[in-house]
């Protein structure tokens, strides 16, 4: 990722959009990021100087997971931005103000499509190498430690558009709901 110092606030957090996809069951879509350390979360992605949050979103769900606009129906979003910060030792440090994280607005979006049209192999450069629909609290214990706070913030506020009732009390800790293989998994995992 690169960080321009332009596109940073005043207090180092890059805008950025993380996306929520559900489907008719309730069920999210979950990605596993390239890279081979089996590092699953939400697509997201930075909003570029002079973009709106919904050109943002529109481009990212592009990009990520091969989405258009008539492919998806925005059913809510945060209503303010929900920062995290990144560890130091993942910090760029060629950003003036200094990088310090990201400041998002959560959307949650229903899949309008069939699933064969999520494709995480669109774009110059796939985000994701592989994905499932997994139950809605699920992400929370599973993400990176550093980001389960906004997490549980940005599906918390999205929660009373799909009816889901509160996060189980473990998931509320930022603890794993259960161990193996992913919790209300469809058994419908795709691979780029």
């Amino acid at each position: 990722m690169s960080v321009r110092s332009d596109n940073l606030d005043r207090h180092g957090f890059r805008p950025n959009v993380g996306i929520v996809i559900h489907n008719a069951e309730g069920q999210v879509l979950w990605g596993r990021r390239v890279g081979g350390f089996d590092a699953w979360q939400f697509p997201q992605g930075g909003i570029e100087r002079g973009e709106s949050i919904e050109e943002a979103l529109y481009r990212e769900l592009g990009e990520e997971v091969g989405l258009t606009d008539s492919d998806v129906e925005i059913r809510s979003r945060t209503k303010g931005w929900l920062h995290y910060r990144t560890p130091e030792n993942l910090r760029r440090r060629d950003s003036s103000p200094a990088f310090m994280g990201q400041k998002q607005r959560w959307f949650l979006l229903r899949l309008l499509v069939d699933d064969d049209a999520v494709r995480t192999d669109h774009g110059a450069s796939p985000e994701f190498d592989d994905w499932r629909w997994v139950s809605y609290w699920y992400p929370v214990g599973q993400v990176i430690a550093f980001k389960r706070g906004v997490y549980r913030r940005a599906l918390r506020e999205l929660a009373p558009a799909l009816h889901v009732k509160s996060a189980p009390r473990a998931t509320q800790r930022g603890l794993p709901p259960c161990s193996g293989s992913p919790p209300g998994t469809s058994g419908h995992a795709r691979r780029a």
